[in-house]
């Protein structure tokens, strides 16, 4: 089997032969010439039709996917048509666009490499060129967008990347329906004018439509989503909002250590950020030695922690000061049970007074 016969097995063009297949200089290259075949008439690459001749052009090379690690070209004159309509335009050739110097399949095969490599990484496995990889990724890009289909859209997903040195960020929007996850939309910065700038690209008719919206809880991005999809459930990371948690919990124990001080209690709540904070399997010995015995603080609540995970009583008292309790009771219920963080949860959480005894 030669290489002319894999190449019309998997790379056939309809109206051009292989014609033959050889070494370059060096036998660095494999140079493939094609021919029209005969009795097929050029077809316009204006118009798409088919159009008598009117000249050839000198020989150009499309480069084509590398075998065995050996560039691959296609040498081909093309040739110019004499269209009614255009004019006299160069021919459209099935394995090329326009002025690329690389064919079709190659530029799709790059541009899914550079999906998993980076781009220099992509270029060098290749034996190519960085803006060639570029190219390709641009390619397929461009063609994906002309052609993409935005008919329904329930569920999206917002969030930043950073992608250079400093605080320069792009916005990134995927559509998150089940069974179908894509990029629909990049754009520069994640303020509110460039979130915006996709609410314009899809129509109001579409944001109208969507249901869920999941992101995080940057601040721009919460505006927008408010104004704009105010119908959608918005779904907050569950990162964040543990995040946000334990800052509260942490300025409530403060607080209620400082007031102890002054009450003159003994100082049990110094020095146990990490005790409250970290979760069980991640304590030290130290944390641990001093967690797992229940210690009374002050005359409101007692802390307890088990073999799992830490826990918070109220006593009797616990009315003077329950926001401690309250505050370490969400936490637990929180970061031990999936789903219990979803903003419904935190919205009752945060209205609903504490039941105390």
């Amino acid at each position: 089997m030669d290489l002319l016969t894999i190449l019309n097995h998997c790379h056939r063009h309809r109206g051009f032969v292989y014609q033959h297949a050889r070494f370059g200089p060096g036998k660095k290259t494999i140079e493939v010439d094609v021919r029209p075949r005969r009795g097929t008439a050029a077809v316009c690459s204006g118009c798409h039709k088919p159009a008598p001749g009117y000249d050839h052009l000198p020989e150009r090379r499309f480069e084509f996917i590398p075998l065995w690690g050996i560039l691959v070209f296609f040498l081909y004159r093309m040739r110019r048509v004499d269209c009614r309509g255009c004019g006299v335009l160069v021919e459209e050739v099935s394995w090329g666009d326009g002025k690329h110097q690389l064919t079709r399949a190659y530029m799709l095969f790059l541009a899914r490499w550079a999906r998993k490599l980076s781009w220099k990484e992509a270029a060098e496995s290749f034996q190519t060129s960085w803006d060639k990889v570029r190219d390709a990724v641009n390619y397929v890009v461009t063609w994906g967008l002309a052609n993409r289909k935005l008919e329904s859209i329930r569920a999206i997903g917002v969030d930043e990347i950073q992608y250079a040195k400093g605080h320069k960020y792009l916005t990134l929007v995927y559509q998150i329906d089940q069974g179908l996850t894509r990029l629909l939309w990049v754009g520069k910065e994640r303020t509110i004018e460039s979130f915006k700038g996709f609410f314009t690209v899809i129509g109001d008719q579409l944001a109208s439509q969507i249901e869920f919206v999941c992101s995080d809880m940057w601040k721009p991005y919460l505006d927008v989503i408010r104004e704009k999809c105010s119908q959608a459930l918005h779904i907050l990371d569950r990162f964040h909002i543990v995040a946000k948690m334990n800052k509260a919990l942490d300025q409530v124990r403060a607080a209620e250590s400082r007031r102890m001080a002054q009450d003159g209690h003994p100082p049990l709540l110094s020095k146990s950020r990490w005790c409250v904070l970290k979760r069980s399997e991640n304590l030290t010995s130290k944390h641990s030695s001093s967690g797992d015995t229940t210690r009374r603080v002050g005359p409101e609540c007692s802390w307890t922690s088990g073999a799992n995970k830490p826990c918070v009583a109220a006593s009797n008292r616990s009315r003077r000061s329950p926001a401690l309790c309250a505050l370490t009771a969400l936490y637990c219920s929180t970061i031990s049970r999936p789903g219990s963080g979803s903003p419904a949860a935190w919205s009752r959480a945060s209205t609903t007074k504490p039941k105390l005894p």
